[in-house]
């Protein structure tokens, strides 16, 4: 494996981003069609790293992978100011939201490709859903082979659901406020195969691919939906818990608290410890709390099993993770952005505070708009980032 060195420490992981995005028209406030104008323009900058997805009305912004999280606040700042300006470019907005807030135009616009075409029809009417543009912030965690990868992930999923919490940004679903500060959570669930990822080694991994393939459960190895994968182009570990948020300073923590978690997990697969038994109906009802009431919450203890507060977990797991957040550079980064998160609430939180002061939707798009601009303009003068125009140039970074 490669690693990185960073300032005469001990090497890290390196890290990095991958943000979608909703396009809203400026007028209606509702989701429009123009990621095939979006995109080519984005990818002036961008190159392979500004990408379509399943529907014509999203848009995805990848960052390259780095080591320190000063890199990862430019790269994240370079990505979203690629795409703000050619969604204006295309008279639409770049909206960072789980899921669309006003009602939109059914049947969704499915992007023209074979393969999106062929897993719309096999996932039938899920694909067109109520709230099925989905938006989520998945991190990158490597280099790592994929029984490491595996063995993180093992570790890492009891404490998925508190990151998940930190990170709620849907509280609203196509004109309704659903109860729930994700409603993307609730909405993904009807992906197949979306949910924890089980404890596997690497044959168990395989075999379980090919069980999932064989049955027809999902159409390739891409179409593997759960909260945390080993990538199939890339050496790392994925993780896709989190909504997108508005504020660039979200997808930055989940990052930096995620790569901590990860170089603390190999190392205790290294030593031989073992993962921690939560059963999967226990993990599974975690990330419906999680999901149902963000940082207000009640989650379960990855290592009791206990009821505890959302609020304590997050302490809890930062504390874990500090001393991995030091070797890194990162403790005081850390510290800064969960607590700034934990005394002014999450993005449902603020979605719903923009949306009592006026009982305006329109308002609270307008606000997630304007949020979704200053992230990208979080790191003044940086100027763009070029990029190769495939995605095989992310490929090689790794």
């Amino acid at each position: 494996m490669r690693r990185a060195a960073m300032n005469g420490r001990a090497d890290v992981l390196r890290f990095g981003v991958e943000e979608e995005f909703l396009l809203v028209d400026p007028a209606t406030r509702r989701t429009v069609p123009r990621a095939d104008l979006v995109v080519p323009h984005a990818a002036r900058a961008l190159g392979g790293r500004a990408q379509h997805e399943f529907l014509a009305t999203q848009v995805e912004a990848c960052t390259r992978p780095v080591t320190t999280a000063a890199d990862l606040r430019a790269e994240l700042a370079c990505a979203r100011r690629a795409m703000v300006e050619a969604a204006e470019e295309a008279g639409c907005l770049l909206v960072a939201t789980g899921t669309a807030v006003l009602p939109s135009d059914h049947p969704l616009p499915l992007t023209p490709t074979d393969r999106y075409r062929r897993v719309a029809a096999h996932v039938d009417g899920t694909a067109d859903q109520l709230g099925g543009e989905l938006c989520g912030c998945h991190v990158h965690v490597g280099d790592l082979s994929r029984a490491d990868a595996l063995a993180v992930s093992a570790r890492l999923r009891p404490w998925l659901p508190v990151l998940q919490a930190l990170c709620v940004n849907s509280p609203f679903c196509e004109g309704r406020d659903v109860g729930a500060a994700s409603s993307r959570a609730g909405r993904y669930l009807a992906w197949p195969t979306c949910g924890p990822a089980p404890v596997l080694d690497l044959d168990g991994y395989e075999q379980t691919m090919r069980q999932l393939t064989d049955d027809r459960v999902i159409l390739d190895r891409r179409m593997l939906y759960w909260y945390a994968r080993p990538s199939e182009h890339l050496p790392t570990l994925e993780v896709r818990v989190a909504d997108t948020n508005a504020d660039a300073e979200t997808p930055l923590m989940l990052a930096v608290l995620l790569r901590a978690l990860a170089q603390t997990f190999l190392g205790f697969h290294r030593r031989g410890g073992p993962p921690p038994p939560m059963p999967a109906v226990v993990l599974r009802e975690a990330h419906r709390q999680a999901a149902l009431g963000g940082l207000a919450g009640v989650g379960t203890d990855p290592v009791t099993g206990r009821r505890v507060a959302t609020r304590r977990l997050v302490t809890d797991l930062l504390e874990l993770a500090a001393p991995a957040l030091d070797m890194a550079g990162d403790l005081e980064t850390a510290r800064a952005l969960v607590h700034r998160r934990l005394t002014r609430g999450t993005g449902a939180d603020r979605q719903r505070a923009v949306f009592d002061r006026r009982r305006s939707l329109t308002d609270v798009v307008d606000d997630l708009a304007r949020l979704t601009a200053r992230g990208a303009a979080a790191v003044p003068g940086s100027g763009p980032v070029t990029a190769r125009s495939n995605v095989e140039s992310t490929v090689a970074a790794w």
